[in-house]
């Protein structure tokens, strides 16, 4: 988004000494920040200090976002994300920040991970959502402000009722004065993988193109038999 705050901060990391640990924050995306002041996320407010982000460890919630302390043995929160598209990924983790009020803390806007085009944009209660929409003149994700306390309910899984409430809650975009709108209108998703294949499948042939003409073929091999017939008849 054209407006957010781009913040690369110094401290943000990963845990790649080991191989099988790389593979698995690829998967997951767990990303550690380090923040210097306190910052915000939907439902609460984080004291300065070193944070996990990643998503949920589960193939068809890959827009589920938990935020754990530095040793991962206290779950802040659970969190509905929007992918957000970023035009030039890189090589670093990047958290963007809506615009604050004097004073207040920076709410966090969304999050990608190094080479991702897309992002993970926080889903904020709509009352919330409406004030950073104004306060940033651009559409913000939300959902029904009833499911604010949901967010920091324990969820050691994905099929607990509060992540499950959250996941069928019905998504709109909080817009800057003006009436909100369907989530898909300002947060498209990402195109899946077979959309992105589909095209490059039917533009490849399915033989392989001629390279050369059969006429110096036959040409030669007329000549050829015109020879034979010679040599017969001199034989003869």
């Amino acid at each position: 988004m054209s407006y957010a705050k781009l913040a690369v901060l110094a401290c943000a990391g990963f845990a790649l000494a080991l191989l099988p640990q790389a593979k698995a924050d690829e998967w997951n995306q767990k990303t550690i920040f380090t923040f210097s002041a306190p910052v915000e996320i939907p439902g609460q407010v984080l004291s300065p200090g070193t944070y996990v982000f990643k998503l949920a460890d589960s193939q068809s919630d890959r827009q589920i976002v938990q935020v754990f302390n530095k040793r991962m043995n206290h779950l802040y929160g659970t969190f509905l994300a929007v992918p957000d598209y970023h035009l030039r990924p890189r090589g670093k983790p990047i958290i963007t920040f809506e615009e604050r009020a004097a004073g207040a803390p920076e709410a966090v806007k969304a999050w990608f991970y190094p080479g991702d085009n897309y992002g993970h944009e926080f889903v904020y209660p709509k009352a919330r959502a409406m004030a950073l929409a104004q306060a940033n003149n651009q559409p913000v994700a939300s959902m029904p402000n009833e499911l604010a306390t949901n967010t920091t309910q324990p969820a050691t899984t994905m099929q607990e009722s509060s992540v499950t409430a959250m996941k069928q809650a019905p998504l709109t975009a909080q817009r800057p004065n003006q009436p909100e709108v369907q989530i898909t209108e300002v947060f498209p998703p990402p195109p899946s993988q077979s959309a992105q294949t589909q095209p490059m499948a039917e533009n490849h042939p399915h033989r392989l193109p001629q390279t050369a003409s059969p006429v110096p073929l036959f040409a030669l091999l007329g000549m050829m038999a015109l020879g034979g017939a010679r040599l017969l008849r001199r034989l003869a």
